[in-house]
């Protein structure tokens, strides 16, 4: 399958790599040479410089035999120009274009006919959604929704006054009262895939599988219920912000937001006049007291800069502000940066290249290829939904009779009545839904390739 990648900037590295290593064909175009020799140099690809709406860098492109075009340059006009000039001289070619003005969003929904668009994403719409949805569960660090909303996977941080803390997964259904299953552990920045007698350790970040009736019990025995989040204070008025406050003032809830940018304010008054807009450095602590972070239900950090977004959050920890949020767009995670009180963290890049990896992959596999793709426990991990079909091997055989490969698990069936958590006499059959979570140096594009044959 040949894919061109428009743009080289931080999204499309991050496609390059990840889709290179899955054994498609890559070229790579960009107006910056020095960019493209360095990622020439890391990966089997082709690039070509140039301005990627060219009609004759795309023929050197061979953009006439490509299957897919993934459009992400900094500039939506100029993914927009390509989309459509790569489908006049191509017009069975897929194209994905990254679309970030809000002004854009709906001519572009509209037109995308016109425009010859398969799919847009927009990163910061994506993260906005992401995190109001940690606003209206403050429990959790993350949760991922599969099954049309039946089953969850939810992130947890064991601390030392957990119940969890120094206990055995043996006694999970004791203490949760509810069953769950623990598919994935973050500890020490590795993720492990824990057996029964695993012991959970201070620090250890963990993703629970479980159906969306037992999440409450979850949370309530674990002590983990916190007040509905009615009062949010945002840090920065950039495009996340714009679209994280529309959805809050939907929710009813009472949104401030602290900008510095004089000019971005004024615009922000006039688009939410149903917001607080306060002129502002974020980082200032004064200007936080002042502004109520000590009453606020929830702070989220959402500067342009990734450290001022982490001492924010750090003083919102210390202020025991109930529920943290913090943008993190070019740090890697770490060990240490697992170890601060950040909270729950949301990168906007990510998001979207899992939601454009899923799209590869179901366009590489017409039928049976993945319904939904997340990546958990710092992007080492992967969960995937599958629908069971008539091709489907090992209908119908207790899960314990089956081999699976090496660092793959079969975490839920959503039934057409019922939703399980799995034991050994689990059986599935065509109609089921099912959940897989398998470390990433797995390649999963089909759920029979989950079978070790």
């Amino acid at each position: 399958m040949n894919i061109i990648i428009a743009g080289n900037g931080k999204m499309g590295f991050s496609l390059t790599r990840q889709l290179s290593s899955e054994g498609y064909s890559i070229t790579v175009i960009d107006s910056n040479a020095t960019v493209l020799e360095s990622i020439a140099n890391d990966y089997d690809i082709m690039t070509i410089q140039g301005n990627c709406a060219s009609m004759d860098v795309l023929l050197k492109a061979n953009v006439e035999s490509a299957d897919l075009l993934i459009a992400v340059t900094n500039q939506d006009e100029t993914n927009l120009l390509c989309c459509v000039t790569a489908h006049v001289l191509n017009p069975d070619l897929h194209t994905i274009a990254r679309i970030r003005n809000p002004d854009y969003s709906e001519q572009v929904y509209k037109m995308h006919e016109m425009f010859a668009l398969n799919m847009t994403v927009n990163p910061e719409r994506q993260a906005a959604k992401e995190i109001e949805s940690l606003l209206k569960y403050p429990g959790f660090l993350r949760r991922d929704t599969f099954a049309k909303g039946r089953v969850e996977i939810v992130e947890l941080r064991i601390d030392e006054n957990s119940k969890l803390c120094n206990q055995p997964l043996s006694s999970l259904h004791s203490i949760t009262g509810c069953k769950v299953l623990i598919c994935a552990v973050l500890r020490g920045g590795t993720a492990v895939t824990p057996n029964g007698n695993f012991k959970l350790q201070e620090n250890d970040r963990i993703f629970v599988t479980a159906s969306i009736d037992n999440i409450s019990t979850l949370l309530e025995n674990l002590g983990l219920i916190r007040r509905e989040v009615k009062k949010v204070l945002i840090c920065g008025g950039g495009r996340i912000s714009y679209y994280l406050t529309q959805n809050l003032i939907k929710s009813r809830m009472d949104v401030t937001i602290i900008e510095k940018d004089f000019a971005r304010c004024e615009y922000l008054s006039e688009k939410l006049p149903e917001a607080t807009i306060v002129h502002g450095d974020a980082s200032r602590q004064s200007l936080l007291d002042s502004e109520g972070i000590f009453s606020s239900d929830a702070i989220v950090s959402l500067t342009g800069l990734d450290e001022q977004n982490m001492v924010i959050s750090m003083y919102a920890s210390t202020c025991d502000v109930p529920k943290v949020v913090t943008k993190l767009a070019h740090l890697e995670s770490s060990p240490m940066l697992n170890r601060l009180p950040l909270g729950s963290t949301v990168n906007p890049m990510q998001l979207c290249c899992n939601t454009i990896i899923r799209y590869v992959r179901a366009l590489r596999n017409q039928t049976g290829a993945a319904l939904s793709v997340h990546t958990i426990a710092d992007n080492q991990v992967e969960a995937l939904e599958f629908l069971v079909d008539e091709n489907t091997k090992h209908c119908g055989e207790p899960l314990k009779n089956l081999k699976l490969k090496r660092n793959v698990l079969i975490a839920s069936i959503v039934y057409a009545t019922k939703t399980e958590i799995l034991s050994g006499d689990s059986i599935f059959q065509p109609g089921d839904t099912v959940i897989v979570v398998t470390s990433r140096q797995n390649l999963i594009n089909k759920f029979n390739d989950v079978f070790e044959e």
